[in-house]
């Protein structure tokens, strides 16, 4: 599946590509007797138009590194910024498509994507630039369907395309194709890179699929404790950049070796 946009189309008026930096971010959650640090002083840049994929064993505080971005989470001590500007609430430079689609099942795919429009949008633009979203996801032909009558991959990128509806500056994706069986997996993961190049945003990847985040990332961002000795929380264990452009041979060499080297971060042996 290629993505495709049309001349003049949403490419041409959608926001520019956004940094993001997590300063000294720091979350704790639970009453203050027996309150429990999560992520502690997280600290790194993610360039414009860069896809940052995010690794860690369960718990260690992805989706909450996440939420800060999107300012759905407040935390404790840090800040997030995005091209600069702190975030504060909610931010409309966001977007966030999680691993459940969260579709309404009362309403069609198209209904569906136009809730993600910005509320500025008038209602001929609105409906095309819908239409033209099912296009690039190749769902088009399905607009009229219900979420019943799709398939679970069919509704996941119905959920993508309702997330590019806002024309994010930045992209949030939480384990967004974790519950999909592994062909239609890798089928997603291409069509996120065709969603990629055709409309550049910087997008920021939480995965527990090492070779997903191999395929799909600029660079990788391990969340631990270092060497698993250290003060409680967690914070930046690695930061790995990926060699070789996309889409990239996923039986190649040296992204075996990096495999493996991630695997034992995770603390995964004898694989």
């Amino acid at each position: 599946m290629t993505a495709v946009l049309a001349p003049g189309s949403t490419q041409s008026h959608r926001k520019q590509a956004l940094g993001v930096r997590f300063a000294g971010l720091g979350r704790s959650f639970g009453p203050s007797a027996n309150r429990r640090t999560v992520l502690r002083d997280v600290t790194v840049d993610v360039e414009p138009g860069e896809i940052l994929a995010i690794l860690g064993t369960s718990g260690c505080g992805k989706s909450t590194l996440l939420r800060a971005a999107a300012g759905l989470d407040i935390p404790d001590s840090g800040q997030v910024l995005i091209d600069g500007t702190p975030v504060t609430g909610i931010d409309e430079r966001c977007a966030v498509a999680f691993q459940e689609p969260r579709l309404l099942p009362w309403h069609t795919l198209q209904a569906n994507v136009a809730i993600g429009l910005p509320k500025s949008s008038s209602a001929s633009a609105g409906k095309a630039k819908v239409l033209e979203l099912l296009k690039l996801v190749g769902l088009d032909t399905f607009a009229k369907h219900r979420p019943r009558e799709v398939s679970g991959g069919m509704a996941q990128r119905t959920s993508l395309a309702r997330a590019l509806a806002r024309n994010p500056g930045v992209l949030l994706l939480d384990e967004p194709f974790g519950a999909l069986d592994a062909l239609t997996r890798i089928r997603m993961q291409d069509l996120l890179l065709d969603i990629h190049r055709a409309q550049p945003t910087t997008v920021l990847l939480v995965t527990h699929d090492v070779d997903e985040a191999l395929q799909l990332a600029d660079r990788v961002l391990v969340l631990g404790r270092g060497d698993g000795n250290g003060p409680e929380g967690s914070t930046v264990a690695e930061l790995v950049t990926v060699p070789g452009d996309r889409p990239r041979d996923r039986n190649s060499a040296d992204l075996g070796a990096l495999r493996s080297t991630l695997l034992s971060m995770l603390g995964v042996t004898g694989h």
